[in-house]
């Protein structure tokens, strides 16, 4: 396929594995990816296969050669923004996908202006302290959207250590809960994707409105 390819009949390729209520469920959905490392790269590039219709980027870096062992990005891309990086390789993937990109660093004072069109918010940030600052930001000044976090993916652990709890009614959790990178000194690619996959899983079920009838 290259990008050229008729929009309908990618479409239609959808429709033919979800059905058409699904497949416009998603296609007029909105999700804000907070980090575009190696969370956030792999679950932007599951939901763009997946027929989510507009993502949200938001990350303030750029592309360093220690990133691509484990995130969505080429030796080309070394030096550029991540958010123009992933823009770009997303178009390749699914050309008519809607990717609105903010290179920015987000604040309390900041985040609820760049996801407020959001449907559901992955946070997928490397440091505890940024990820408690969305997840109570959203929490508090935003309760009606949906927030998939993650908490534990380090190290050589277990694949099946990966899971994902329902906090509260729209808060999910993915990860095993415990590693963190100064513990076990080391981040794996597929563990980090492994987990990056139960956050966009997470995110198309809410999207679909499986967790509803949970």
């Amino acid at each position: 396929m290259s990008a050229e390819v008729d929009k309908n009949a990618l479409r239609q390729a959808l429709v033919q594995r979800y059905g058409e209520d699904i497949t416009d469920r998603l296609e007029r959905s909105t999700v804000a990816v907070c980090g575009l490392g190696g969370l956030g790269s792999n679950i932007a590039v599951s939901l763009a296969r997946g027929g989510v219709g507009r993502l949200i980027l938001i990350d303030c870096d750029r592309v360093d050669i220690s990133n691509l062992h484990r995130q969505q990005y080429k030796v080309c891309q070394i030096g550029m923004l991540k958010t123009e990086a992933l823009s770009e390789n997303l178009r390749e993937i699914m050309p008519y996908t809607d990717i609105v990109t903010h290179n920015v660093r987000l604040t309390q004072e900041n985040i609820c202006g760049y996801i407020n069109e959001a449907d559901v918010v992955c946070e997928a940030f490397d440091s505890a302290e940024c990820k408690a600052m969305l997840i109570n930001t959203v929490s508090e000044k935003m309760p009606g959207k949906y927030i998939v976090s993650a908490s534990g993916m380090a190290g050589f652990g277990k694949p099946d250590d990966i899971k994902t709890r329902r906090v509260t009614e729209r808060f999910y959790l993915c990860g095993d809960g415990v590693s963190d990178v100064e513990s076990e000194k080391t981040l794996v690619s597929a563990r980090v994707a492994l987990c990056a996959a139960h956050q966009a899983q997470t995110v198309l079920r809410i999207l679909a409105g499986f967790e509803d009838r949970a």
